[in-house]
């Protein structure tokens, strides 16, 4: 097993609603999609982006797209009207939650090697 970036398996878009955001996931392709639903739980997701996230993290599974999506509640700091983050709306949270690690087998990281890029060093902790 090797552990790789979320990015080399998947694209993402992120948006809000108030003080909540979704991040949809979708695979590259659909043998990878078992391994998003299987590693990139609910759980693990308010785990990757620790404080910035105050409530639940809810997990829909779209099997038909290849694809997961995630309610984020309490991640917007109240929402654009009255958050003082760079990124009131989470438009950026897609691309944090790309950076997180997963295992898959030797032979998935080898073929899905420089699929994906998410800028080197950002943090949640940094915007």
């Amino acid at each position: 097993m090797t552990r790789v970036r979320l990015v080399q398996l998947a694209h993402a878009r992120s948006g809000d609603k108030g003080d909540s955001a979704n991040i949809g996931v979708v695979a590259y392709d659909e043998t990878l999609y078992p391994l998003l639903v299987e590693q990139v739980s609910a759980e693990r997701v308010k785990e990757h982006f620790g404080t910035w996230v105050t409530g639940p993290v809810t997990r829909y599974e779209l099997p038909n797209l290849c694809a997961l999506n995630f309610v984020l509640r309490g991640a917007l700091d109240g929402g654009g009207t009255v958050s003082l983050r760079t990124d009131a709306q989470g438009k950026v949270l897609s691309a944090a939650l790309l950076r997180m690690e997963i295992e898959v087998p030797d032979d998935v990281a080898a073929r899905t090697a420089g699929w994906g890029r998410v800028p080197e060093g950002w943090t949640p902790e940094e915007s």
